[in-house]
């Protein structure tokens, strides 16, 4: 054997720490590797400018945030359209580095406003707010759309636990890099730091959609779709009549509308303990800090050696049955012994279990439905159906604190005993799909891409 031959073949030492800690295949590098910085680019942006974005809550008090949530439902009804319509009329190999851009810009715009203090600072606090909690979920639901594009069914379970760790390596850089810098530059010129990661991440997507195109033309392993064609239907409503004909996505969307309830419920809740534990403000956002400091590290560090082993080893199915399970007994501990300690295990547990595995697990779900519905369904699912659920569940806990503790955590064990079999039956026709269609009913014949003009 040619020995520079044998030396070419031989993986790089990065390439054999990847695939010994997950299963990734030397094909597979550079669009892992540019996966993971996505998801680190973009949540630490986000992440930079989330503290700005709570700041301008303070401006309307707790009293209003409720307010605050309902505006940002709002804003996903009026987006979601937009970028369904956006979607049919430009090709996704421009429109979709473009969607980071646009939210980039739209940042300075706002830092260019709150500069200049032309705009009263309560209603221009307002907007800011819910476009930014807007974003938040149509910049993640596009990342894993991505993801469910570029990698097939089989890689989605070996790959999308290492590819999250990103997501959280950003959760846990863009804090530490507001924490340092926000007293030196400003609480607005953090904007200006975000503004410029968002810039980077549409960068990042165009090297990543070029990966897709070198992997489809080498004939290795990827999702078998292109991204030189515009989206089906111009209609900007598109996205819901997809949702409303496939009970498959209906499931999904019931599915993420019960996890929302959950994650409201738990919030809400130790919103509560932590305001009565503690009266001085600094310790509360300590307290605060140190949870999603140990969530996020149990987090990545499951994400990193353990999703892909787990979900091979057990399924799909138990990965999205995990957290109702943990809820359950979680919520019937809390009704018989509401205290902090015991709510923030509970917190820590469920959202690293959250993070870790049932993230993942939900994403899979959608390597198997078609592009069309792949991009546009799943964007209404990820904004309206999740912010519907946030809305509701914080009108519903707010109409059932005052009876206590108590009775909130009895409505959250009775929302985990439904959401546990609605995951089992997901995970069941999920993994009994066939082809790449769940969402296609027998007979139905595919759906042809349409050509870029």
């Amino acid at each position: 054997m040619n020995p520079s031959t044998s030396a070419a073949a031989r993986p790089s030492p990065l390439a054999r720490i990847f695939k010994s800690v997950a299963a990734v295949e030397p094909h597979e590098m550079r669009a892992v590797v540019l996966s993971m910085l996505f998801g680190l680019l973009l949540f630490g942006s986000y992440s930079v400018v989330k503290p700005v974005r709570d700041t301008m809550g303070t401006v309307w008090g707790a009293a209003h945030l409720n307010d605050l949530f309902t505006g940002t439902l709002i804003g996903c009804l009026l987006t979601a359209p937009l970028y369904s319509a956006l979607a049919a009329r430009v090709k996704l190999s421009t429109f979709l580095p473009w969607v980071y851009v646009v939210i980039g810009a739209s940042v300075l715009v706002f830092y260019a406003v709150f500069v200049s203090g032309r705009v009263p600072d309560k209603w221009t606090a307002a907007v800011f707010y819910v476009w930014v909690s807007t974003f938040n979920m149509l910049i993640l639901s596009v990342f894993w759309t991505f993801m469910a594009d570029t990698f097939s069914r089989t890689q989605a379970k070996r790959l999308f636990g290492f590819v999250a760790a990103g997501i959280t390596v950003g959760g846990i850089v863009g804090p530490m890099i507001a924490t340092v810098l926000a007293r030196a530059v400003g609480n607005y010129n953090l904007m200006l730091i975000a503004a410029v990661g968002f810039v980077l991440t549409a960068i990042v997507v165009r090297l990543l959609v070029r990966e897709k195109e070198r992997m489809l033309a080498a004939g290795v392993e990827a999702q078998h779709t292109t991204l030189e064609h515009r989206l089906g239907s111009a209609n900007p409503f598109a996205g819901f009549s997809l949702l409303l004909r496939s009970p498959y996505l209906l499931l999904l969307s019931l599915f993420l509308l019960l996890m929302s309830w959950i994650s409201t419920v738990v919030y809400v809740e130790l919103s509560d303990l932590i305001q009565h534990a503690f009266h001085n403000t600094a310790v509360r956002t300590q307290a605060y800090a140190l949870i999603d400091l140990t969530v996020n590290s149990i987090a990545v560090f499951l994400q990193l050696f353990g999703t892909g082993r787990l979900i091979a080893r057990f399924g799909v199915t138990s990965g999205l049955m995990l957290n109702p399970v943990i809820m359950v007994i979680a919520f019937l501990a809390l009704a018989f012994s509401p205290i902090l300690l015991v709510l923030a295990a509970i917190q820590v547990v469920r959202r690293a279990a959250e993070y870790a595995v049932a993230k993942p697990s939900r994403e899979m779900l959608f390597t198997v439905v078609d592009q069309e519905s792949r991009y546009k369904a799943k964007n209404i699912i990820d904004t309206v159906v999740y912010r519907f659920g946030d809305v509701s569940a914080a009108w519903i806990s707010d109409a059932i604190l005052p009876h206590g503790l108590g009775a909130l955590a009895v409505l959250g064990a009775v929302i985990s005993a439904v959401w546990f079999p609605v995951a089992w039956v997901l995970g069941r026709r999920y993994e009994s799909a066939r082809g790449t269609d769940a969402t296609r009913q027998p007979g139905d014949a595919p759906r042809a891409a349409q050509p870029a003009s």
